[in-house]
């Protein structure tokens, strides 16, 4: 009794996370429109950046992809609680996919630079000093190109997780516990995201044709999230 209770609990804080997770993705999809959101519109150089930070630390932080790696670490309790539900089905493949989507996010956090940014944007403009304000926009330079949005450096860090959400909805359609529509809607997402994700981080001189890849990429993630969340409580009661 003790062992089943514990059993949906795991499966109850996992869809709230879930929740939390499509709230964020809500909020993101909310700010990119309202700012006219697109890759060729962002801020370019270190300078611009340390400027928009400055006159508007909230949006300098969401372009940063400050979001995106809240929402990544608030989906690991769901994984989790993917694995959890799966796993007398097929513990190998689920647990696979749940390590790698970890692995992937990992990989991601780590590769954010907006708090760095933000602490480079602060000295840069608590100094009148040239010379300093040149060391700070080169150091703004070089965590651009290790961590910039769109870029083959943050690749990984997208790439990975994404397609962890490939192998978990095969794990769904062999599994049946979320049932056959959740898992293709999973496997379709995914894959329009793959593609995506591949066509803006490396220059194939198409990423205007790539943006279009993500609305529906994107909406059905979330029909697919919003789908395992609901299936999530109903095991957990």
């Amino acid at each position: 009794m003790l062992g089943e209770r514990k059993s949906k609990s795991i499966l109850l804080f996992g869809a709230f996370f879930s929740i939390f997770a499509l709230l964020g993705i809500s909020i993101d999809i909310i700010v990119g429109s309202f700012n006219g959101g697109g890759l060729l519109k962002l801020s370019q150089t270190a300078v611009d950046r340390f400027n928009e930070l400055h006159s508007n630390t909230v949006l300098g932080l969401y372009n940063l992809d400050l979001l995106n790696i809240i929402i990544q670490i608030l989906l690991i309790p769901s994984y989790f609680a993917l694995f959890f539900a799966q796993r007398g089905r097929d513990f190998a493949f689920s647990l696979f996919a749940f390590v790698l989507f970890t692995f992937g996010t990992s990989i991601m956090v780590s590769a954010n630079v907006a708090l760095s940014m933000l602490e480079l944007s602060e000295k840069y403009f608590n100094t009148n000093n040239e010379s300093q304000r040149l060391l700070y926009s080169a150091a703004g330079e070089a965590l651009l190109a290790q961590g910039k949005h769109g870029s083959p450096s943050v690749f990984l860090g997208f790439f990975i997780p994404t397609l962890a959400n490939v192998l978990m909805s095969i794990v769904m359609l062999k599994s049946k516990v979320f049932g056959k529509l959740n898992a293709w809607i999973g496997i379709v997402g995914s894959v329009f995201m793959l593609i995506y994700i591949i066509l803006i981080n490396f220059n194939f001189g198409i990423k205007n044709v790539a943006v279009f890849l993500a609305m529906p990429g994107g909406l059905l993630l979330m029909l697919w999230m919003l789908l395992y969340t609901i299936r999530l409580f109903k095991l957990s009661v």
